[in-house]
């Protein structure tokens, strides 16, 4: 793999990371939600609330890797707005896209079974010179990265139990095993939605490769992982612009589809006859 200095920078700070979400032994850090009466609420097994906090846990780091980097750090302005943050080189005014991601594992050995959404293949990802529900023009990032967190959920969990500030160390964490990756997205892109007929890209389900950034588009690139999701079509969107059925649904059936055609590479273009030059076009 290529030299990588933004991504290189940022792993150096994994540990601080770790450190601020989780105990020496592996428990998540937080316990609960408190109040001005000093009552400690059990946190709930909700993603979208974990995510949050774990979102806001993170940022101090982050940001100090900013200072300490020479980057401005921009937060998305709104929620759903991509990315979560936006970071521009002081000293070359090059921009990185930085999508925090969580999930949880659902198998016990931690060898696989984990998913994640990594954007829409819509809106931003495909009208890429404006900004479109983005902080930025997708164009302008120099690069785009997710920051993932993946953790195991702890089992028997009641979330009705309130407790006193001086049960502070007895309260159980509903995570822990928390483990961190930074890979650029196309990495570790899967060929299929997140989920039924949704508009986002799936990630690989497998942990090691989730880790190691060795997806399927890994080997291939980024501009591979771009055509493919740029014209990648549900059914429904295949059924919207009058197709029986989409042109491809997966790697194997869009090199099939990329081939159609094909041949015409082949011929040098003052080779090729054309009865429709451009200067030439009849609108009547």
């Amino acid at each position: 793999m290529e030299s990588d200095p933004f991504r290189e920078g940022l792993l150096s700070y994994f540990d601080a990371l770790q450190e601020r979400v989780s105990t020496k032994s592996g428990d998540w850090s937080v316990k609960g939600f408190i109040d001005v009466y000093q009552r400690i609420y059990t946190i709930s097994l909700d993603t979208k609330v974990l995510s949050k906090v774990l979102e806001l846990l993170m940022f101090p780091v982050i940001q100090r890797f900013a200072e300490e980097h020479g980057y401005q750090l921009v937060i998305a302005r709104v929620q759903n707005q991509y990315p979560d943050l936006s970071l521009i080189s002081h000293s070359d005014d090059q921009c990185f896209a930085l999508d925090i991601k969580t999930t949880y594992r659902t198998r016990a050995d931690k060898d696989e079974a984990v998913r994640v959404k990594l954007g829409t293949f819509g809106g931003y990802f495909r009208v890429r010179d404006r900004p479109v529900s983005s902080t930025f023009a997708y164009n302008r990032y120099a690069k785009h990265y997710v920051l993932g967190v993946v953790y195991t959920r702890a089992a028997g969990i009641d979330e009705r139990q309130v407790y006193d500030i001086a049960d502070l160390n007895h309260i159980p964490s509903v995570a822990h095993d928390f483990q961190f990756f930074l890979q650029e997205k196309y990495r570790i892109g899967s060929d299929r939605p997140g989920s039924g007929n949704t508009r986002n890209i799936g990630s690989t389900t497998y942990l090691d490769r989730l880790m190691n950034g060795t997806g399927v588009f890994a080997g291939l690139g980024v501009e591979v992982f771009d055509d493919y999701w740029m014209n990648y079509q549900t059914r429904a969107m295949a059924r919207e612009a009058g197709y029986a059925e989409p042109p491809y649904t997966n790697l194997k059936t869009y090199q099939a589809f990329k081939r159609q055609g094909a041949a015409i590479l082949n011929i040098p273009a003052n080779e090729l006859d054309t009865e429709a030059e451009e200067d030439e076009i009849d609108e009547e």
